[in-house]
């Protein structure tokens, strides 16, 4: 399996209905490190997973519509809880919807809330711009 990564972040406010969740019932902010990473068994016919530059980019796209945003009023978030787990879930859909990739890609997003801590969302990629195989 070959993997290609890069890394941004975010900083969102929002809160999370319950009393489990203890004070960050309370509106805070958050500000997560997000790595992606591109999987694929086979690379493509260039010899790549999947451009960097196109990979950094459509991935700070999909991160600016959620930087600096209160997510309580998000429309992806209407009506749930922002979770990290639901953030990253979020992020790895829209950003699945603009990468150009072939069957069989992965797409792990993992956001991390301090050197400590962090959450995972790994999953094929759906719905995405799927390119057939270049040519030799």
């Amino acid at each position: 399996m070959y993997t290609v990564g890069v890394r941004d972040h975010i900083m969102v406010a929002h809160s999370l209905k319950g009393e489990q969740f203890g004070p960050a019932q309370r509106l805070h902010g958050a500000t997560y490190t997000v790595t992606v990473e591109v999987d694929r068994e086979e690379l493509s016919p260039l010899g790549q997973v999947i451009e960097t530059s196109v990979l950094r980019d459509s991935l700070r796209g999909v991160l600016a519509e959620i930087d600096y945003r209160n997510l309580d009023e998000h429309p992806a978030f209407e009506g749930k809880r922002s979770t990290p787990e639901l953030i990253a879930r979020h992020i790895h859909r829209e950003l699945g919807r603009k990468l150009p990739v072939t069957a069989g890609t992965t797409l792990t997003i993992t956001l991390h809330e301090s050197p400590l801590v962090w959450v995972r969302y790994r999953a094929p990629i759906r719905g995405a711009s799927m390119l057939p195989a270049e040519p030799a």
